[in-house]
């Protein structure tokens, strides 16, 4: 029997995860606690015979109980490892990395962060995005507050006042990743009340991609897609090793994110060479309905040769890899995201046979759709 306690929209991927493990495999008897009774009162965990937990909200307590009663217990939650219990929590350096990849992609030269200094996963959030300005030869600014557990709601002028200082400092563009969306959106209100426009002067982007929160900010928020559902999935699949006595294969286990759903307030291109940046544009927009490079020229009104070269200079790679990187990124997408026959794959991303789809997306990621679906494991074909 698995008693589940998750309580937050955030964790629904999660729970999807879960579900299709137990649906795959059919071995317990479930119970989500959505009232979140085992994390307040003990004593209802004692009232029954469970034999495992999957828990949002584990603490040390919470574990000592589990283990004096001999549940088995996995724990979901983005917080220091509790020793003998495994871990399933997502690849914060990796989020990092792919935000930065994301304000990189798009010209900017100048970045910042902006997150919590007493918080491991917003700490490991900020040293993988810096990680990846130093491999591409950049800086970033950064500005940490102490992450308070009661905080001031993001458009309370009390928290823009010095965030709206430290804005107005940066240079202008500047590329602004925050720790996650509550974040991002403090930064947006933050920017409004100093004058700023994003993403003209500054744009943002957070992480997690708490759907509600992005799309009531205004501008509407970008976000790293963390990977709920394999999450679940694991820590079902963690849970299942350990009620049957074996051991699990890591007691801390990083999940890599998805990538990046681009929202108004990062549509912005910061390379100031107009050419490049309508020709980028363009191919963001229309890579999926399987433009060629001539139709790009017809678009940004230059030669192949000079925009290969400002291509080069600029972006470090081909008007050609561009589309097939913008391309690839959205097959990446509908193979997590749905459960969509390759054919139907292909239609949606300007591949006209599914054959040169596979091959594409293999030399690029270095592995077939197939196996890139499995891997991840999300709603197979059935």
């Amino acid at each position: 029997m698995l008693v589940f306690e998750m309580r937050y929209e955030e964790s629904m991927a999660m729970l999807k995860g879960i579900v299709h493990f137990e649906r795959s495999h059919r071995i317990w008897e479930t119970f989500h606690d959505d009232e979140g009774r085992a994390e307040f009162d003990p004593r209802w965990i004692r009232s029954r015979e469970w034999k495992g937990i999957i828990s949002r909200h584990t603490t040390p307590e919470f574990a000592k109980t589990c283990k004096e009663l001999g549940i088995a217990l996995v724990d979901l939650n983005d917080s220091p490892v509790i020793p003998g219990v495994p871990k399933i929590r997502p690849d914060n350096r990796g989020l990092g990395h792919l935000a930065a990849e994301h304000f990189l992609e798009r010209g900017f030269r100048s970045f910042a962060f902006c997150g919590y200094s007493n918080c491991e996963w917003a700490t490991e959030r900020r040293d993988g995005f810096s990680e990846a300005l130093r491999l591409a030869g950049r800086e970033g600014e950064v500005y940490d507050i102490t992450h308070s557990e009661n905080p001031l709601p993001a458009w309370d002028t009390r928290n823009l006042a010095s965030l709206g200082v430290w804005l107005g400092s940066l240079p202008r563009p500047t590329a602004v990743v925050a720790c996650n969306d509550y974040r991002a959106q403090q930064v947006v209100y933050a920017a409004h009340h100093v004058g700023l426009q994003v993403p003209e002067d500054v744009a943002v982007l957070g992480i997690n991609n708490d759907t509600v929160r992005c799309e009531l900010t205004t501008p509407q928020l970008s976000s790293v897609v963390t990977n709920g559902f394999q999450a679940g999935y694991h820590a079902a699949e963690c849970l299942a090793r350990l009620m049957s006595g074996r051991p699990v294969e890591s007691m801390d286990q990083r999940i890599e994110g998805l990538g990046v759903v681009a929202r108004h307030s990062t549509d912005i291109t910061a390379i100031d060479d107009k050419t490049v940046a309508a020709a980028l544009a363009f191919i963001r927009e229309q890579a999926c309905r399987g433009i060629s490079v001539d139709e790009v020229l017809k678009h940004a009104f230059t030669s192949r040769s000079l925009l290969e070269k400002k291509f080069r200079r600029f972006i470090g790679r081909s008007p050609q890899a561009e589309i097939r990187r913008v391309q690839v990124s959205r097959i990446r997408q509908l193979l997590v995201e749905t459960d969509f026959p390759l054919k139907e794959i292909a239609d949606l991303t300007g591949f006209e046979h599914v054959e040169y789809l596979c091959v594409v997306f293999k030399r690029i990621t270095g592995e077939p759709p197939g196996s890139y679906r499995k891997r991840m494991q999300v709603w197979q074909q059935r």
